[in-house]
């Protein structure tokens, strides 16, 4: 066998199209559409001359307006058979390939492709080899055709039937079922006895991908069978079980067994049985069957009447509290009432406790303590960022993946129907589209109607009228109201430095020396090195950052010991604690080093725990411009306003002009301007910043204030007490006034605040003046008829303490 290749000399000039989508071979009668306008000019060309147009197909069939770069060099020589305008503009032709031939050049004349073709020529001498080649593609070409569904078998067997290699191997290519690019590679082989190669080798690869795909399907079909044979096999097993009346199956009687022992109520139990029979109609592999047998598991999985054996010994409990948290005695107390309350009631009403106060304070594990004292089972469920309903309620079944609520799923993971379960962060749930789980809570914590709660999958009434709901929370202003009310309100307060260091030395050190696998013999801290990492290194309500901390110093010391051997021995004093803590964050006092003309010291509620705020006014030259910074609220700017509306209706009394504010601007700033500030207990601060800023009298530094302000000057009362002052105490402040009616809360105080603190109670603002101010007003003890404030007769009631 010999063949040879060339390329003729001559070059002809043709109109060219980019074809899309196909490859054109020679001896091929193709119809397409023609919509493009230089395609639509390159075909009129063609018509208006010897109907011959060279085709050549693009490299990506995306582009509208190819370039030369994107069009393949090889292509067919057609010969335009039929050409029919269509209504849309479009041209549908017929073209007959010709020949394959390579542009040499293509140029963009008048808005078309005119391209240089050379066509190839090819001489092939029919030798046994060839004739042996050629009847090896017919073989396989019709091998092809019968694996491959979508050609007719006797339509390609009667077309490939030629005795010319060229044509046949041509033929076949365009009829084989490749991509653009493979068939692009066939017509770009000029010599037919390479081209008849080639489509043998593409022909043996696709029958072998046919066989794999026909083997594939026949495997499916026979699994698919098995599966109709085994529902058919269980049915028929099914029915003659009936005939021989031998029951129901052992599994769906040991369902009927644990449905019976579970001790549902009779709702409950009629659906159950209703599910089963259901389920034993329907097909074993059956989604329905799936969805039927699931909701079973879940109705046996919840505790209907396993409770656990409650200790009700208050000795017991009391202890355990006090072995778990040192102070919180109101709360200890309610625990213990509620334990002996279970004594001499025999079905009391659960009970729903909500713990509000300070990260840090010790509320979550309370709840764990609660659980231990009472010998219950302790469920924790976090509700931080709960936005929907269904988190509550579960989904109703007829949703794919549906499951019972997060209450439902906590009753199983308890195992019992009487657990403690802390509803963790009641405050940090939200609300969208998908509903308000507040909401869904009223239910969940009404005594009178969570015996009979009912969940969306369950779709049965559920009690949890035996369940012990304890929720923790920072704050209140963020839970509904309804809800507040089903619940029974225990506000924790922050920590005294002797409670930290209490705490600190009878748990925080026992669990890090633990957690560090540190003995007591390694490591000894100091009372004076605890109570300086509490005042210069955490300034909190909480005792978390003072963990953290005695955890820091204890991982240093770990780290030593393994250095130097188990024997090394650290004593951790308040001489030595920068080394392990580094420069201290915060001063002995926050307090501002000298008294000072419009600087006063306020106290803060903050959800963290109480803050001393410093409150700046400043008198400048203008036209009575009043100017708050330092983020200040709605109410906080209201409260400024109030305060210099007291000041000019007291003018008189305080030796200023009637119209002294007439040609001055006055500045009101809090620091600390990131940190967004509100609410009305800042009134007394401000009138006393304004009022000594305006008489160049220094207020007292050693003095902390809180209470609202009314214009008339009477001092209201205020919230968190407690907070606020353990905030000065922290600071170094032990001098404060308070309003009159805050003196009830003294009750609430702890004893290290009531000893070491001076405080005044004071009715108005007068009083408030008297004792802030250094330096004594000189009309303060006139009285004048026509002044608009409050009489200045009044008695300034002070609690004087030892500092």
């Amino acid at each position: 066998m010999s063949s040879k290749e060339a390329l003729s000399s001559e070059v002809q000039k043709l109109p060219m199209m980019p074809i899309r989508d196909m490859v054109i071979f020679p001896h091929m009668m193709t119809p397409f559409v023609v919509g493009r306008e230089s395609s639509v000019r390159a075909l009129e060309e063609a018509l208006n001359g010897d109907r011959r147009i060279f085709l050549a197909t693009q490299h990506d069939a995306t582009v509208d307006d190819p370039g030369t770069d994107d069009i393949y060099q090889v292509g067919t020589i057609g010969n335009i058979v039929q050409s029919v305008k269509m209504p849309d503009g479009n041209i549908k032709v017929l073209v007959e390939g010709v020949e394959r031939a390579r542009a040499t050049e293509l140029n963009d004349e008048d808005g078309f492709f005119v391209a240089s073709v050379r066509t190839g020529s090819a001489l092939l001498e029919m030798t046994p080899q060839v004739e042996a080649l050629v009847q090896k593609v017919h073989s396989l070409f019709e091998q092809y055709v019968k694996l491959q569904q979508s050609l007719n078998y006797e339509t390609m067997a009667a077309s490939v039937r030629l005795d010319e290699p060229a044509k046949l191997a041509d033929m076949i290519a365009a009829n084989l079922q490749l991509r653009i690019d493979e068939k692009q590679e066939l017509l770009e082989v000029f010599a037919p006895e390479q081209r008849l190669s080639r489509v043998a080798d593409t022909l043996e690869t696709a029958i072998e991908k046919l066989n794999m795909d026909r083997t594939i399907q026949s495997r499916v079909k026979r699994q698919m069978e098995r599966a109709q044979k085994e529902y058919y096999l269980n049915e028929k097993i099914k029915a003659i079980q009936k005939e021989l009346g031998r029951g129901e199956k052992n599994e769906f009687d040991d369902l009927k067994k644990k449905i019976e022992a579970a001790g549902m109520p009779k709702e409950a139990f009629d659906k159950a049985m209703q599910e089963l029979k259901k389920l034993e109609a329907m097909p074993p592999m059956s989604a329905e069957s799936t969805v039927s047998r699931n909701y079973l598991d879940w109705l046996l999985a919840v505790p209907w009447k396993k409770k656990s054996k409650e200790i009700r010994s208050i000795e017991h409990a009391e202890k355990v509290l006090n072995l778990d948290h040192y102070g919180l005695d109101k709360i200890k107390d309610r625990i213990l009432e509620f334990l002996a309350v279970r004594q001499l009631v025999k079905n009391p009403k659960g009970s729903i406790l909500c713990f509000v106060g300070p990260p840090g304070v010790g509320k979550t594990s309370l709840g764990m303590s609660i659980a231990k004292a009472t010998g219950r089972k302790f469920v924790r469920m976090s509700l931080g960022g709960v936005r929907d309903e269904a988190e509550i309620r579960g989904h109703r079944r007829t949703y794919i993946g549906a499951l019972p609520g997060q209450i439902i799923q906590s009753m199983k993971k308890a195992g019992t129907k009487n657990p403690v379960i802390m509803l963790d962060e009641i405050d940090k749930m939200a609300s969208d589209f998908r509903g308000d789980p507040a909401s869904a809570m009223l239910e969940v914590l009404d005594p009178e109607q969570n015996n009979s709660f009912q969940d969306h999958y369950l779709d049965v009434e559920y009690d949890l009228s035996q369940v012990l709901f304890v929720a923790t929370a920072n704050v209140l202003h963020t839970i509904p109201g309804p809800l507040q009310d089903r619940m029974e309100i225990l506000r924790l307060s922050g920590y005294t430095e002797i409670e930290k260091l209490e705490i600190a030395k009878q748990y925080l050190l026992k669990k890090q020396l633990e957690g560090t696998g540190l003995t007591e013999k390694q490591i000894v801290f100091s009372d004076d090195a605890l109570r300086e990492i509490i005042r210069s290194y955490t300034r909190e309500a909480g005792v978390r950052s003072l963990e953290r901390e005695i955890g820091n110093v204890c991982r240093k010391v770990a780290r030593r010991v393994v250095k130097n051997g188990p024997k090394h021995k650290e004593e951790v004093t308040k001489d030595n604690l920068a080394d392990f803590l580094g420069v201290a964050r915060f001063r002995d006092s926050q307090v501002h080093e000298k008294s000072e003309v419009g600087l006063v010291t306020g106290l803060a509620w903050t959800e963290v725990g109480g803050s001393i705020l410093q409150t700046e006014v400043q008198v400048l030259d203008g036209k009575g411009k009043l100017t708050t910074t330092g983020q200040l609220g709605d109410v906080m700017q209201e409260s400024a306003q109030a305060a210099l509306s007291y000041v000019r209706s007291r003018a008189h009394h305080l030796g200023l002009g009637k119209d002294f504010y007439r040609n001055i601007d006055i500045h009101v700033h809090v620091p600390e301007g990131a940190i967004p500030k509100d609410g009305p207990s800042a009134g007394i601060t401000l009138a006393t910043a304004l009022s000594s800023a305006l008489t160049k009298i220094p207020v007292r530094r050693e003095v902390a204030m809180t209470g609202e302000v009314t214009l008339r000057g009477k001092v209201l009362a205020i919230g968190g007490l407690k907070e606020k002052l353990l905030a000065a105490h922290r600071a170094g402040i032990f001098e404060a006034i308070l309003p009159a009616d805050n003196r009830k809360d003294l009750a609430d105080l702890p004893e290290l605040l009531k000893s070491s603190m001076k405080l005044h109670f004071v009715e108005n603002m007068d009083e408030v003046l008297q004792i802030a101010l250094e330096g004594k007003l000189p009309e303060l003890k006139e009285e004048t008829p026509e002044a608009i404030g409050v009489p200045l007769t009044g008695s300034v009631q002070t609690v004087v303490t030892h500092q």
